[in-house]
């Protein structure tokens, strides 16, 4: 399959990383191709390194892993959008207060409804947004029926990101399912106490940590 990932960042690395190493055809994009945030890309296998329009153009999935705040504009520079599935791993963050970023996310304010609403065509598929990006790809660092949560409109496309979540590990009994695009909202404003549990936790260099759903 190919596959597009969108941010050069840590999320980004670890997502292109994993999903190369599955045997996927994996394409990063940035702004632009001669951009240095590509250059430690260039040296995972099987990994390509373009800007977004080239690495949008014929991938079958596009994953968002930009930062949130500037993802429409990066997915609007990934050309056409039309029938492809985009899975939005992102979340809006402003860092300008320090540290704990201050997520955007709320009812009325939801970047993957965001991301359908300005591409109709697309078929936008929320999910992974609540945890750390090393436990996106490897849920075993984890132990237990801890869960990821997946939202969008369209059936067939929470089915092939569903299927991708199984090749990075996740089980069925972990995977649930909240509905619509609308149900993005409420794991995108899971990010507030996230980003506090972190903290609480020692930050990043803590160890890894993710929800879990305990049901009689």
């Amino acid at each position: 399959m190919k596959i597009a990932v969108l941010g050069t960042g840590m999320v980004g690395k670890a997502l292109a990383e994993r999903i190369a190493g599955l045997g996927h055809e994996v394409t990063v994009g940035a702004r632009d191709a001669a951009s240095e945030s590509l250059n430690p890309f260039k040296e995972i296998a099987g990994v390509a390194t373009a800007d977004f329009a080239t690495a949008g153009a014929d991938a079958e999935i596009v994953i968002n892993a930009t930062n949130g705040l500037h993802s429409l504009e990066a997915l609007a520079a990934a050309g056409n959008l039309g029938g492809k599935v985009v899975l939005d791993v992102a979340n809006e963050l402003d860092a300008s207060g320090g540290m704990p970023p201050k997520p955007l996310a709320g009812p009325d304010n939801s970047l993957a409804r965001k991301i359908q609403e300005a591409f109709p065509a697309a078929r936008v598929v929320k999910s992974l947004n609540t945890m750390n990006c090393n436990i996106m790809v490897d849920p075993s660092l984890v132990p237990g029926d801890h869960v990821v949560f997946v939202s969008g409109d369209d059936g067939a496309a929470k089915a092939a990101v569903t299927g991708l979540l199984r090749e990075f590990g996740w089980r069925d009994e972990q995977i649930i399912d909240l509905g619509g695009i609308d149900s993005a909202a409420s794991a995108e404003m899971m990010m507030s106490i996230w980003l506090r549990v972190m903290m609480a936790r020692g930050g990043f260099t803590a160890g890894p940590f993710n929800f879990a759903i305990n049901a009689a």
